[in-house]
């Protein structure tokens, strides 16, 4: 395998510290930015240059990354997006990009980072492509009896986050009894779900799913044990999440922990979809 010369901008938790290893256990040259206090610095251990820059810094992070002959960008890992959004951190370039988009969703501030590094000569490559094995597979993912109530509000669901993605708000949202109770924004899923089950009580039901334009480069739905901690606390019933479009971070453990606490977890892709609608029908 040829050597390839691939940059990583780092965010936090174990996404970037994962892919960072498999990097280099394929061969390749790594070159790593940080930022301060948003980054899980454990990256440094695979990488061949480094360098911490303060988010917002998008022209130092271009010629780093030209610097150290980098011929292709991954991005991985959690950021916190309330404490990126101060503009007196941003350089002109970054201000220049900012402004000169109507909307500030994710996927559309995420595009317009792409098309950045790709003009600049540098491919933008799926971070996941280095851990394929983080990608949810579709299925029933739990044991245990799903009520055919909780796979009608699943759907419902589905359908609806699909539609609130069109406009570039949210991944998560939380369900009751047909009844959308709380939409991921900002604040992140865990937040969204403790709102949402303190609105609605018990037994509410949580649907992840990639939005309909999403740039999958760069940014994917996440799960893992946190997010089922936050469920059980909060006593949510079900997570039905987007097969093949997601991560799932420590599955075997979270599965475990889900099946222990009584919550369904279901990996859902078109083909899966269509078999819960026909035995809807049916029942």
């Amino acid at each position: 395998m040829q050597q390839k010369v691939i940059g990583l901008i780092a965010g936090d938790r174990q996404f970037p510290f994962l892919v960072a290893k498999n990097v280099k256990k394929a061969g390749h040259k790594l070159v790593v930015i940080t930022f301060p206090k948003l980054s899980n610095m454990a990256v440094k251990e695979f990488a061949d240059n480094f360098e911490q820059i303060p988010f917002g810094k998008l022209d130092r992070m271009c010629q780093f990354f030209k610097e150290n002959g980098v011929e292709e960008i991954m991005m991985a890992g959690h950021i916190n997006k309330p404490k990126i959004l101060d503009l007196r951190h941003f350089d002109a370039r970054a201000t220049k990009l900012l402004f000169r988009i109507v909307h500030r969703g994710d996927d559309t501030l995420l595009t317009a980072l792409v098309q950045e590094f790709e003009q600049e000569g540098m491919q933008v490559i799926s971070a996941h492509a280095y851990a394929p094995e983080l990608l949810t597979p579709a299925g029933i993912l739990t044991q245990g009896e799903i009520k055919e109530s909780e796979i009608e509000d699943m759907l419902f669901g589905f359908e609806m986050v699909k539609e609130i993605g069109k406009f570039d708000v949210g991944q998560s949202i939380v369900v009751k009894e047909k009844v959308i109770i709380a939409v991921e924004a900002i604040e992140g899923t865990d937040a969204t779900i403790k709102r949402g089950c303190l609105l609605a009580g018990k037994d509410c039901i949580i649907v992840k799913a990639s939005k309909p334009n999403q740039e999958q480069r760069v940014d994917l739905p996440a799960l893992g044990l946190r997010t089922l901690k936050v469920m059980k606390k909060y006593k949510a019933k079900c997570l039905m999440v987007e097969a093949g479009k997601s991560l799932f971070f420590d599955m075997e453990k979270t599965i475990a922990f889900a099946e222990k606490a009584g919550i369904s977890i279901i990996g859902v892709d078109e083909e899966l979809l269509k078999i819960l609608k026909a035995k809807l029908d049916k029942s």
